[in-house]
């Protein structure tokens, strides 16, 4: 009898719809956290897998504080692969049609910096590798 692969917690997160949370918590005060918490968490989790660095989310952050959230997904390769870009560009259009205003594009953008702040902490605890 084979049993399950279990799934990890980066694995349950990474299955979870951030732009249906930043649709959500960027309109109403009630889905914020999750948009902070698992939202936020799931976003680190996904391009780090992606091979993304804390300081591109981070760019991206203070193109979109510059610019706001749609020229940010506006921009032709957000990230410096195609892949992650693509998700990122699906998360900021997401963010940016659900943005009413100034106060939800801060939220976006403090969003995206919680975003690269939790990669950084991620990247930071990881055991350094050993040469053998």
């Amino acid at each position: 009898m084979s049993h399950p692969t279990p799934r990890t917690d980066d694995d349950i997160l990474a299955a979870t719809d951030v732009g249906v949370l930043l649709r959500h918590g960027l309109r109403q005060e009630a889905f914020r956290p999750a948009l902070f918490g698992d939202g936020a968490i799931a976003a680190a989790v996904t391009l780090d897998r992606l091979g993304v660095q804390p300081r591109s989310v981070a760019f991206v952050a203070k193109t979109a504080r510059a610019g706001g959230l749609a020229y940010a997904a506006a921009l032709t390769e957000p990230l410096p692969s195609p892949q992650a870009s693509d998700v990122l560009r699906d998360w900021l259009e997401s963010a940016a049609q659900s943005a009413s205003g100034p106060e939800a594009e801060r939220l976006g953008v403090r969003w995206l910096l919680t975003v690269a702040e939790i990669m950084g902490l991620r990247v930071g605890s990881r055991a350094p590798e050993r040469n053998p």
